[in-house]
């Protein structure tokens, strides 16, 4: 009897985006899984639950592991695996950092509070150079980075990183710079083109960007 495993509706949409993200053709992938062409767009484009050995060499090909394809590391943090054999670690130019969060995704931005320093994540986009995302008025990321002076800015921390738990590789860029509160008019008009949308839902017409005053990155390699 084939053994099957139980597999979400989105196990081929985790297969399409690992396929993507190491810039693999579907005709690549198959060939490396063993598999036809074909039934890998099948597998992409619809909820299917393929026999375990499928599942298996398609983890090998896109190097990842089944439980990622699967979808069950999804409530555990990145990185609980064991470093790689060789890990190198290297510094990022500003250019490459840019490269690397242009675009776009989830971000983190640091900042003081009252009560202490805070991290909030955010959806972001980067527009012109800027980073640029969308928060409510009077909440967190309104009010705690609203200095009361005209035209001077509290300067925050925003960091985008990237952790591939299967190659134990990754990547972290650090920017810090001004909160600017984008007022309504022309310069809001251009900063909505930048078409970031919170996944927060709900009334966030409040737009944010941080103009970047200091950039750094690292990037963790094997090396042989």
């Amino acid at each position: 009897m084939t053994e099957r495993l139980t597999a979400p509706g989105d196990l081929g949409r985790r297969m399409a985006r690992r396929r993507e993200d190491l810039g693999l053709t579907r005709d690549q992938v198959a060939h490396q899984a063993g598999i036809d062409p074909l039934y890998l767009a099948y597998l992409e484009e619809n909820p299917a639950s393929p026999p375990a050995a499928t599942v298996r060499r398609l983890a090998s090909a896109l190097k990842t592991g089944v439980d990622e394809l699967l979808g069950g590391t999804i409530d555990l943090p990145p990185g609980r695996g064991r470093p790689a054999a060789h890990p190198s670690l290297e510094r990022l130019e500003p250019a490459e950092c840019l490269r690397l969060i242009s675009p776009g995704g989830v971000g983190r931005v640091a900042f003081d509070e009252p009560g202490g320093p805070a991290i909030l994540p955010v959806n972001y986009a980067v527009h012109q150079g800027v980073v640029v995302f969308r928060t409510a008025f009077g909440g967190p990321l309104d009010e705690s980075l609203r200095t009361g002076v005209q035209g001077v800015e509290f300067k925050v921390a925003f960091e985008v990183d990237r952790i591939d738990d299967a190659s134990r590789e990754g990547w972290s860029v650090l920017i810090r710079g001004g909160a600017h509160h984008v007022p309504a008019g022309d310069e809001q008009t251009d900063v909505k083109a930048s078409g970031v949308q919170p996944w927060a839902g709900g009334d966030r017409e409040l737009y944010i960007t941080i103009v970047p005053a200091e950039i750094s990155g690292r990037r963790i390699r094997h090396t042989m």
